[in-house]
């Protein structure tokens, strides 16, 4: 049981089998019974668990409602989630603001993340960034932190394209 958040190992297994549904609620137009239905998983967890939050803004913001998770996300970093769910939280938190006209401040939540330890989460953090700096006519900054996300994916041309990935953002690139 992970005692910090009062999650144990049934509840992280009916939330993955709920998020495993989440194809069928939608495409059934059911996304109010999908999120009523993580509501009620989360009023399992301590009143003051950061994950309540954060599992209720993924909801939210899985079902188009960006605008509406954008305080929850933020409610849950506050309570201080961390570790992997933390890092979730701060990409989407990112993603979110972005959508409601906040890319600015996506990119100051997602820039720290670049320094971070490395993880499966890192392509997800540049992919994340470069839309936001898209969005504020970035595009050259985006583009090279998409590439170099993708290179080392490439079973061929990972040099050139690493190569390719810092010229947008050299001077006279």
């Amino acid at each position: 049981m992970d005692e910090e958040h009062g999650i144990n190992p049934d509840w992280e297994e009916r939330l993955a089998a709920l998020w495993a549904a989440f194809d069928d609620h939608a495409a059934a137009g059911r996304e109010a019974e999908f999120r009523a239905a993580v509501d009620a998983l989360v009023t399992e967890l301590p009143e003051d668990s950061p994950v309540g939050p954060f599992e209720r803004a993924c909801a939210l913001d899985s079902t188009g409602h960006s605008g509406d998770a954008v305080a929850l996300y933020q409610d849950a970093l506050r309570r201080g989630l961390a570790g992997y769910r933390g890092r979730r939280a701060r990409i989407q938190l990112a993603s979110s603001l972005r959508n409601v006209g906040r890319a600015k401040e996506g990119v100051a939540l997602l820039e720290p993340e670049l320094d971070a330890p490395s993880d499966e989460l890192d392509d997800a953090v540049r992919a994340t960034l470069a839309l936001c700096l898209a969005s504020l006519g970035r595009e050259r900054e985006g583009l090279s932190l998409v590439l170099a996300a993708l290179a080392p994916h490439l079973p061929r041309y990972q040099r050139s394209m690493a190569a390719y990935a810092r010229l947008p953002v050299e001077p006279g690139g």
